[in-house]
């Protein structure tokens, strides 16, 4: 049973700082290509940054230059390196990975505030 789960979410201030991070399990996922997606409230889902298996990286226009996404094969983990944080950027906070056949693996969010 695949299973992803976020941790690292929290209250910031706007310039701040923080890094979630993505453990998978009942999976390797060093194979797959991963990636985090957030939810702003009132708002669809959206692409944040995706990395494949081999480590080529993606990044929404919003994003780039300030977030950093990355992944320890070895813990069969993912993270995301978030700087220069906005209030905009204030959502749910989604790991993804993308599986054979369309088929994709969500963990259930991490909330990042960024408020002062």
């Amino acid at each position: 049973q695949v299973q992803l789960v976020e941790s690292g979410g929290g209250l910031v201030q706007p310039g701040g700082s923080l890094r979630l991070s993505c453990a998978a399990s009942g999976i390797d996922s060093r194979r797959y290509t991963m990636g985090w997606y957030r939810q702003a409230p009132g708002k669809q889902r959206e692409l944040v940054t995706t990395i494949t298996g081999g480590t080529s990286t993606n990044y929404a226009d919003s994003v780039k230059g300030r977030f950093t996404i990355s992944r320890d094969n070895d813990k069969n983990t993912m993270y995301l390196q978030m700087d220069s944080l906005k209030p905009e950027d204030t959502a749910v906070y989604y790991c993804n990975l993308a599986f054979w056949g369309g088929i994709n693996y969500w963990g259930k969010g991490t909330l990042v505030t960024v408020s002062s």
